[in-house]
């Protein structure tokens, strides 16, 4: 019996160390994830609303809502210096949208809007196939 205790006391401590969580704090972690892109995708379908209904102060909002949300901290997915690139490049773009928004410019504000989605695709794309990679 002693000798299973060591054996599970070393197993909980190497899996701690190899930072493994339990499946309860990767569902948590996964829900906070989720939380975090629904309000991407809300902010994101709120800047496409402004746009088709010529609402400035709609798309400037939900542009700046974006941009800080690539400042949080649960948008850093991964540490990598592709991913920081990617991050970069997103926040360039919404912040070109927000500026174009406050000058009222439909046309740059709409090219904007699609800089961005590419860069948003561009980005899930970059992080799904290192998630592939790590499986």
């Amino acid at each position: 019996m002693k000798r299973l205790s060591v054996i599970l006391l070393v197993a909980a401590s190497i899996t701690g160390l190899l930072g493994v969580s339990s499946p309860r704090a990767a569902d948590d972690q996964a829900d906070d994830v989720g939380t975090f892109m629904r309000a991407k995708l809300e902010h994101s379908k709120n800047v496409l609303e402004g746009l088709a209904t010529e609402n400035f102060d709609l798309i400037a909002k939900d542009s700046q809502q974006l941009t800080l949300l690539s400042l949080d901290t649960d948008w850093q997915v991964l540490q990598t210096p592709e991913y920081t690139q990617l991050s970069l490049a997103f926040r360039k773009t919404s912040q070109t949208l927000t500026d174009a928004a406050k000058k009222k410019n439909l046309d740059g504000a709409t090219l904007a809007y699609v800089e961005m989605t590419l860069k948003c695709v561009e980005c899930h794309k970059y992080v799904r196939s290192v998630e592939m990679t790590r499986l």
